[in-house]
């Protein structure tokens, strides 16, 4: 670069001048602190970005703008802006708009007799193309006037003030001109201001890709601005979707969600108009990427939305260019290049399920619940190579620097009693009462006219489950004895005991069908991507039940049309009268927190009614109970008042989920009171109560319902009524 600028300028520069590449963020003294980009994921955490608009992208194919897609950038630009994100938009289209500017200014200026030999030859248009024909920096200067107006009304309208930056190469390549503009960018910034950018076409006189040039077109300048104003992401805006594998035009042709160098992609013709082409554009993406830039997108700037898809709501569109990681790290661009691959699989196996779907609700009640118990003696035949696969994700969860608690060790486990009971459950489900088919309700709409309610399958379920293997075989069942296809997305910390497990059950299903129902009737599901993917896929998932935490449900109802069968937290409690019994409500403190502490369902909080105190040693018994069980009791603020516990024993919060053998203890003067502290308050309704009963059980359900525990509870009914209401969430 500095040879180019040495014959640009034709004087020696000084040795000491370092090229503008190197100097990147060094005059910049790293304002920003830069963040790192490995998916998709971390877009949103970007807090500055470059957004390149293309000609094809300001402009309409007659050369007038297109006030439908550039209000659309600039109320997106104005919603980064809100999300605290500085944005700096580098725009083309002003020598596209100059030059219709300058035919028409042709045709109002041309003499009467230029005219009539236009007319006499039928050459009038080539009149006006002669002008105006290819590249002229004139059209620049027609152009530019007009684009920056309207710009400034748009960004108006959203009360966003912007400025102008039209720059040349000598800016990039002189020391001075460059801290200058860099200078004058982070001013205008630190007002709340957009700076837009482009090249000074009409003195620049900018022939196209030359050696000498620093850049060709603006693709390549945002790359450089993106680079030298320390922004985190860029925006290519084009007229196509992203970067394709093969010419758009061909049949087949998809676009590649991430690149990397090993990408294999041909490049087709580049657009009518405008300098660039997607060849400049995949150029500019990978010196971006050497430069210091973390992360590229190509996308399409016709698509609604593009802007805020991408960059804060992560959606998989258009191209993601990334740094690659090494290879044997399986992190980076590899991961992502494989997970990009998983998704045409996972399409693949939305269908497969469904079809295989359609096949067992083809069989008669005998023959699918002779299915299951065919599943259920796999898994017993079996058990020793489930055993064994789970044994090495156990392993490979207890070593040190594997981010995986206690808790989620104890789940992770499975042992031959866990089997034993996962097929007994199986049994008992095939052997249940046929629940497709079954009438609920009839109603005589008029004469000779029946509305009759009947229960379907749901159709094809999409589960995200957390790392517990043992639900994989129960989901499983679940769906096979209600004619459901299903697609399973488990933990990765349960890897090689998911994959075992499903193959157990698909095999057992094939085999025990004849062959009828096939082994997609199950699919099993790897990769971030591809869960994106199906997320979309609402023409063929008919519902998402996502278990796990409430961040999981949050995002998965974020992300998708799909109805989502969600929940909120976990919180069970129990709620000790002062009638109760002293050895009963030991005993069952001590089973509801012992028996499995991390199960979902696990005692977490232990309410005593304030008339315990004086119930003859009621709450002291209950608590030495607990503590000789290996239970750490966590006091809330009543029961540090009170004296039941020391301060030293305060918890952090009243409402947390523990998994483990820990436990808060709280006072409340009756179950109409809740408790309450400073930081972190329960819910009002979980201790609503009419009459309390002696010894009762309240889980915090969806938006912090309640039950009683000695209420009867409906199981999961995986059939819907054939009246389907589509909802987004299902409490």
């Amino acid at each position: 670069n500095e040879r180019q600028t040495q014959r640009r300028k034709g004087a020696r520069a000084s040795p000491q001048t370092p090229s503008f590449l190197t100097m990147r963020r060094a005059d910049s003294s790293a304002k920003l602190k830069t963040m790192s980009v490995s998916s998709r994921d971390d877009l949103p955490r970007a807090r500055r970005v470059v957004i390149k608009a293309g000609t094809s992208v300001v402009s309409n194919e007659d050369g007038r703008f297109s006030l439908t897609r550039l209000s659309g950038i600039v109320e997106q630009i104005a919603k980064l802006r809100e999300a605290g994100v500085e944005v700096i938009l580098v725009s083309s289209g002003a020598v596209g708009c100059g030059r219709r500017v300058l035919s028409k200014q042709a045709l109002l200026s041309s003499n009467f007799h230029s005219q009539l030999r236009a007319s006499s030859s039928g050459d009038n248009v080539s009149l006006l193309n002669d002008r105006t024909q290819g590249y002229n920096s004139a059209c620049a200067s027609a152009g530019q006037l007009g684009l920056m107006s309207l710009y400034e009304t748009l960004f108006g309208q959203c009360e966003i003030a912007v400025s102008q930056f039209l720059v040349t190469s000598y800016d990039f390549t002189e020391q001075s001109r460059r801290s200058h503009l860099e200078y004058s960018v982070e001013h205008i910034i630190s007002h709340g201001m957009v700076p837009i950018m482009n090249e000074n076409d009409a003195v620049s006189g900018n022939k196209g890709y030359t050696p000498e040039n620093v850049f060709s077109d603006n693709d390549a300048l945002a790359s450089i601005v993106a680079a030298q104003l320390n922004a985190e992401v860029l925006l290519l805006l084009t007229d196509v979707e992203g970067l394709y594998d093969r010419p758009p035009s061909e049949p087949g042709a998809t676009v590649i969600d991430t690149f990397s160098k090993d990408t294999q992609a041909e490049i087709g013709d580049k657009s009518a108009r405008g300098r660039g082409g997607m060849g400049a554009k995949v150029e500019s993406a990978c010196a971006s990427l050497e430069r210091g830039v973390q992360a590229v997108l190509i996308a399409s700037g016709h698509r609604p939305n593009v802007i805020v898809d991408t960059l804060m709501e992560a959606k998989q569109v258009g191209t993601l260019f990334i740094n690659a990681a090494p290879a044997a790290e399986g992190g980076g661009v590899a991961a992502e290049v494989a997970e990009a691959a998983a998704k045409t699989k996972a399409i693949d196996l939305a269908t497969d399920a469904r079809e295989s779907a359609r096949a067992l609700q083809a069989l008669s009640t005998d023959e699918r619940a002779q299915v299951m118990r065919a599943v259920a003696e796999a898994l017993r035949a079996n058990s020793a190579d489930i055993l064994a696969a789970n044994q090495i994700d156990v392993e490979a969860a207890a070593q040190a620097g594997s981010g995986v608690g206690s808790a989620l060790q104890q789940r992770l486990k499975l042992t031959q009693a866990k089997i034993e009971t996962l097929a007994t459950g199986i049994e008992q489900l095939a052997n249940m009462v046929e629940p497709v088919g079954k009438v609920l309700k009839r109603t005589e709409v008029s004469q000779d006219l029946i509305l009759t309610q009947v229960t379907v399958p749901i159709g094809v379920l999409l589960i995200v489950f957390e790392s517990r293997p043992d639900s994989l075989p129960q989901i499983a069942s679940l769906a096979l004895r209600s004619g459901n296809g299903l697609l399973l997305k488990g933990g990765k910390e349960a890897a090689k005991s998911n994959k075992a497990l499903h193959k157990v059950v698909v095999d057992a299903v094939f085999e025990a069908s004849g062959g009828r129902v096939g082994r997609g009737i199950v699919g099993l599901v790897e990769g971030r991507e591809a869960i994106k993917e199906l997320l979309q896929l609402d023409s063929a998932i008919d519902l998402v039940i996502p278990r796990g935490g409430k961040s999981l449900v949050e995002h998965v109802k974020k992300h998708t049309r799909i109805p989502v069968l969600g929940h909120a937290d976990g919180i069970c409690h129990v709620y000790v009268h002062p009638s109760a019994s002293l050895a009963k409500a030991a005993s069952v403190c001590v089973d509801a927190k012992c028996d499995y502490p991390a199960a979902c369902n696990a005692l977490e909080t232990v309410l005593f009614d304030e008339g315990c105190l004086s119930a003859g040693g009621l709450v002291h018994e209950v608590l030495r109970a607990l503590r000789q069980a290996g239970v750490a009791l966590k006091a809330g603020p009543r029961a540090i008042e009170l004296g039941l516990l020391s301060e030293a024993d305060r918890a952090e919060s009243l409402s947390v989920e523990y998994g483990d053998k820990s436990c808060l203890v709280e006072v409340v003067p009756s179950m109409e009171v809740r408790p309450t502290m400073e930081a972190s308050p329960l819910p009002l309704d979980i201790f609503l109560s009419s009459t309390p009963p002696l010894f009762s059980s309240h889980k915090r359900g969806h938006q912090g319902r309640s039950q009683e525990a000695s209420r009867p509870t409906l199981p999961f009914n995986p059939c819907r009524s054939s009246q389907r209401t589509r909802t987004r969430s299902v409490p």
